[in-house]
């Protein structure tokens, strides 16, 4: 590894409430030390990155990225996603655990980390199954996964229908202190849905997903945290009835947190009036008021954090009448960009909307990234918030191209990335 130095950016990094003009050194891959502007020397092996006019922040931490591999490569590889994260400002990722194989035992997350290590790029963490199989009847081996280096506990959006299950699998997780990621998912309200239950859905005969789907999962859930203790987080959140549920439960002081895809801020279900596949997603794009209520939950800390819900497919998933696609949006690329968007579009100001998908999603996961602190890793994204750039097919590093966003001008770009004081990207 070679020093690096980063010189006179504006470096922002919310958990240490550092905002400012400043440079940075950076030796065996640590963060040495951050020192005011134009001040760090340079020697003969030292590599200087100028950073003038542009944002320093820590690297992006996503909360949730599938990667496709074990089980669906011809959609993408963990080598294609981590470069594709790097190239984003992405330096750690968490893959859920519904791969093939389930990630269920201690082999398989054995399996994800050696490929992620080998590709070199952007870490890696992984969630393991609640539930063996993610089937929802029988609890997966919690501790051995926890041993292996799992971050917490999901059952993705696959039912547990047997809520005794579901109160010992928080009982047990809680026991180990492993935290839960609930996808909130009534799956006989939303069996079969592909859109927002209302008006539009109807008008084009679409079988829809309704809000209560969403709350009456994660009324359960909290009636089950209160009485197990166990941490939770719910990921992508969808409705402003759901946010006034965890708003509610934070109030109580219960042990919860709360993440939402970018794309959920952006796009409601007027989107799809023309059956635009690429806007199949599930959770599904929702109204405008739910639109701004997410806004506002992230603005007031409801939300915690923005994930960029990642789900690269390949063309022929999206080539077909809207119900019959596949859900998701290959959205790495677009996780920056949609986030300075919000601050352009709404009062909120860049340290809040950068430690959202920087030391937040770190603190969910609990792990030590999203922060530029003397002695981190030295995982850092360096963009200029003043750039114009188009998202186009060819501007997507994933193997996935399906997103909504195509065509869309962005303002704020990636220009340089480092992952363990390793600079693997500039442009």
């Amino acid at each position: 590894m070679s020093d690096v130095i980063i010189k006179n950016g504006h470096l922002i990094d919310p958990a240490n409430a550092i905002d400012r003009v400043a440079d940075i050194h950076i030796i065996n891959g640590k963060v040495a030390a951050i020192e005011p502007a134009n001040t760090l020397n340079t020697s003969g092996n030292t590599q200087t990155i100028d950073a003038s006019g542009l944002t320093v922040i820590p690297g992006l931490v996503d909360c949730c990225a599938r990667l496709r591999e074990p089980g669906l490569e011809h959609k993408a590889t963990i080598q294609s996603e981590t470069v594709a994260a790097t190239k984003a400002g992405i330096t750690t990722l968490c893959c859920p655990p519904d791969t093939d194989p389930v990630i269920d035992e201690p082999a398989v997350v054995e399996f994800i980390n050696r490929k992620s290590s080998n590709a070199g790029h952007s870490h890696v963490v992984t969630l393991g199954a609640l539930t063996t199989g993610l089937n929802g009847e029988r609890l997966s081996e919690m501790y051995a996964l926890k041993q292996s280096g799992c971050v917490g506990l999901s059952n993705c959006r696959n039912p547990i229908e047997n809520t005794l299950i579901l109160k010992r699998a928080f009982a047990y997780a809680a026991t180990f202190d492993i935290r839960v990621f609930i996808e909130p998912d009534e799956h006989w309200l939303s069996a079969g849905g592909c859109a927002h239950e209302g008006k539009i859905a109807t008008r084009l005969g679409l079988k829809g997903i309704p809000v209560s789907a969403e709350t009456i999962a994660i009324a359960r859930a909290l009636e089950l945290i209160a009485e197990t203790g166990v941490s939770a987080h719910f990921g992508r959140l969808s409705s402003a009835q759901a946010v006034e549920m965890i708003a509610r439960a934070k109030n109580e002081q219960l042990p919860v947190t709360a993440d939402v895809s970018a794309h959920l801020l952006h796009l409601t279900e007027q989107d799809i009036s023309s059956f635009n596949s690429a806007c199949h997603v599930i959770p599904p794009l929702r109204t405008q008021r739910d639109k701004e209520a997410l806004q506002n939950a992230v603005a007031n800390n409801t939300i915690d954090a923005i994930c960029s819900d990642h789900q690269p497919h390949d063309v022929d998933a999206k080539q077909a009448p809207f119900a019959s696609t596949e859900a998701g949006i290959s959205s790495l690329e677009t996780l920056l960009p949609l986030c300075l968007r919000l601050c352009q579009q709404t009062s909120l100001n860049l340290a809040d909307v950068i430690s959202k998908i920087t030391h937040a999603p770190a603190d969910i996961l609990g792990i030590n990234a999203g922060t530029l602190s003397v002695g981190a890793n030295a995982d850092i994204c360096i963009f200029d918030e003043n750039e114009d750039w188009q998202l186009t097919s060819e501007t997507i590093n994933s193997h996935g191209k399906n997103t909504p966003f195509l065509g869309w001008n962005f303002q704020g770009k990636v220009k340089h990335t480092i992952v363990n004081g390793n600079v693997l990207f500039s442009d």
